[in-house]
């Protein structure tokens, strides 16, 4: 468990670039320019005017209306759409996960072996099967939980920004907000989806952790582009087939198995092909323990078992190929 523990440490400080500053500059960036936004309507008086309206609970309120919201079930029932609701404004955020994911897991056995660095590691008492797990759990759980954490922490700056510009419209919603427990609890539910994503995204992180301990160069073009090559010659063979009133199926091989083998780092990627539906409710939004709901009830799907056995399969052939190549 020390030696996890020390591996993890490592993976962090060597890769803190991605894990850490990319997705801080992307929600600093978020919050930079809504603050301008605010800013520069409070300053010229910008949310004043004939243009604004507000729609509540399926009704629009016009901007003369606004002071009317002060108190009441209207007010009660803005405050609820914003404290379930407000995480997903950093979505933009988890865009970033699923790159840095991705090339950290192509680079994490190749590199090794370019600078030779595997010959260290190979000294040490650590086995090849705990130093594929620790970049695994880099890739799948560290780095998902700080993305989690940067991203909650943009979402609520953005959250009391648009709070300012509510109040400048004489409405003022910080107290029912800030004291309606979905505020605190929505980052706790994205931390509870980390197991669902970790299951749905194994085959992708087997997929490219193979690829990065076997490749001896160009691995982006192995990892990408064989499931390419392969999905152009099952539509080609599928045609074919077609001309002689038969199918292989090619659509589906290529929804259920490689795009599964590509796709799979994308966080919600459960929620991509259809077969788990997305809770949007059409006035209040998605909120936030209803996708984990629906996120945990994924799993009763087979194909997320199936591609999960196949990324475990994946990452043990991964392990047993570098216990024997190096670039000698």
């Amino acid at each position: 468990m020390n030696t996890m523990k020390w591996l993890l440490r490592r993976e962090f400080w060597e890769h803190k670039g991605g894990f850490v500053w990319a997705p801080l500059i992307a929600a600093a960036i978020m919050v930079v320019l809504v603050a301008g936004v605010v800013g520069y309507g409070i300053g010229a008086d910008k949310f004043h005017g004939d243009s604004i309206t507000l729609r509540v609970d399926g009704q629009e309120v016009q901007r003369t209306q606004m002071s009317a919201l002060a108190t009441g079930h209207t007010r009660t029932e803005m405050a609820n759409v914003a404290a379930n609701n407000y995480m997903a404004v950093g979505a933009p955020i988890f865009i970033v996960l699923p790159v840095v994911a991705f090339f950290y897991c192509l680079a994490a056995l190749y590199d090794d072996r370019r600078d030779r660095s595997i010959l260290f590691w190979k000294s040490l008492p650590i086995s090849d099967t705990t130093t594929v797990l620790s970049k695994l759990l880099t890739a799948l759980v560290l780095a998902p939980a700080i993305t989690i954490g940067i991203a909650s922490a943009a979402a609520f700056v953005i959250l009391l920004l648009a709070g300012i510009a509510v109040s400048a419209q004489g409405v003022n919603l910080f107290a029912p907000v800030l004291s309606n427990i979905n505020l605190y609890l929505s980052p706790v539910y994205l931390l509870a989806m980390i197991p669902v994503y970790v299951l749905w995204a194994l085959p992708t992180a087997g997929w490219l952790l193979l690829v990065s301990s076997w490749a001896k160069s160009k691995v982006f073009l192995w990892a990408v582009g064989v499931p390419l090559i392969v999905a152009v010659l099952l539509k080609w063979l599928d045609y074919m087939l077609a001309l002689y009133g038969t199918t292989i199926n090619a659509d589906w091989i290529i929804n259920n198995v490689l795009e599964t083998m590509l796709l799979g780092l994308v966080p919600g990627a459960w929620f991509m092909d259809g077969g788990t539906a997305l809770p949007v409710r059409a006035q209040h939004g998605a909120d936030m323990l209803s996708l984990l709901g629906a996120s945990w009830g994924s799993l009763a799907r087979p194909e997320a078992w199936v591609g999960a056995a196949g990324g475990v399969a994946m990452i043990v052939a991964a392990i047993r190929l570098r216990r024997w190549r190096d670039e000698g």
